[in-house]
């Protein structure tokens, strides 16, 4: 941890809002990046996608 420490101002290394906020956001982040390429998806039609392998 007194690597850690030694990067961060203002904030402890055990500091519990900054875990949670850093675990929201990657969350977020990990949601978007599954959520945009799923509606693309759906709008093709499976049928023309099977036809075209």
């Amino acid at each position: 941890m007194n690597l850690l420490s030694d990067f961060l101002y203002d904030i402890t290394a055990t500091d519990p809002i900054t875990f949670m906020v850093v675990t929201l956001l990657m969350t977020v982040v990990a949601l978007a990046a599954c959520y945009i390429p799923t509606r693309r998806a759906m709008n093709i039609n499976p049928m023309a996608a099977l036809r075209n392998e």
